[in-house]
């Protein structure tokens, strides 16, 4: 950390061989960030154009694309800075700014899933009540809380509680601080995965009991939130076991891992959505027909 003129800034060394890679680095980035930004924008926009997918579960699931957007807009630029300059450093504010955004947007992904899982449980297990329990109102006041909750828990110990490389440096390290990060990974993460796990069982066992028909939709609506859910809380459980009990994790292995979360991840929920969900699906062969076309 270098403290002249009062300025702090962090080193990052997560590069390897940066000096002899740093090209194809550099493309691989850039190509992944063009890809996410027009994967997920594209099925965004689709569920915003078509009016037969403004229901609750396309709002969510753009929500949710949205939220990969905003994550790669606060990540990719800065990777890409670093691939081409000599030296890869951050500003202390500048990292917990990224921090902040970071951790939030993985809250709400948490949070956007839960809502999502709540809306199948009423479509497929209180299907009469559903016209009167997923209204425009409570879609808002969903969607809201799904972003406004991480954000307001994450901004109370920003700057005290943060990641590892940080902490060792700046941190304060207490009782109080531990207690609180035990507190929002709980609210942030166990409650909502709790409560998904509630509702796709009770999907299950009802949709069991039922007709193939109501079989059938249970499959096709839930399976890609499930992938999605169960992609999404491995590289949760990576974060909170490597990255915060600071296990001994070699360095090449981390940057495989964390290129899995800013890479990975975000590619795979576009696609997830785009092939599996059926109305999306249409919508988007008839896009590319059209592209084709021209």
């Amino acid at each position: 950390m270098d403290n002249n003129l009062n300025i702090t800034y962090i080193t990052i060394d997560a590069y390897v061989e940066l000096d002899k890679y740093r090209f194809v680095y550099f493309v691989i980035m850039f190509t992944a960030y063009i890809l996410i930004i027009c994967s997920n924008s594209t099925i965004v926009c689709l569920i915003v154009i078509h009016k037969n997918l403004h229901e609750p579960m396309y709002i969510f699931i753009a929500a949710l694309l949205l939220n990969s957007v905003l994550f790669t807009t606060v990540i990719y630029p800065k990777i890409l800075l670093d691939v081409v300059c000599e030296k890869q450093i951050i500003s202390y504010s500048a990292c917990l700014f990224q921090f902040y955004v970071c951790y939030s947007l993985g809250g709400s992904e948490f949070f956007l899933l839960a809502a999502m899982s709540y809306d199948r449980y009423v479509s497929i297990c209180k299907p009469l009540q559903y016209p009167t329990i997923m209204t425009k109102t409570n879609i808002c006041i969903l969607l809201v809380v799904a972003w406004i909750l991480p954000a307001s828990q994450f901004a109370v110990p920003i700057g005290i509680f943060c990641n590892n490389s940080i902490y060792k440096c700046q941190c304060v390290s207490s009782g109080a601080l531990s207690i609180y990060g035990v507190f929002m990974l709980a609210n942030i993460a166990l409650l909502p995965l709790l409560f998904i796990l509630f509702t796709y069982t009770r999907i299950l066992l009802i949709s069991y009991r039922s007709c193939k028909t109501v079989r059938n939709k249970a499959a096709q609506t839930c399976l890609p939130h499930l992938l999605v859910l169960i992609n999404f809380s491995c590289f949760v459980t990576y974060d909170v076991v490597v990255v915060r009990l600071e296990s001994d994790f070699p360095k090449t292995a981390r940057l495989i891992m964390t290129l899995q979360v800013i890479l990975y991840h975000p590619l795979f929920n576009p696609v997830i959505y785009g092939l599996k969900m059926k109305e999306i699906s249409k919508h988007l062969k008839k896009l590319l027909f059209q592209v084709k076309s021209h």
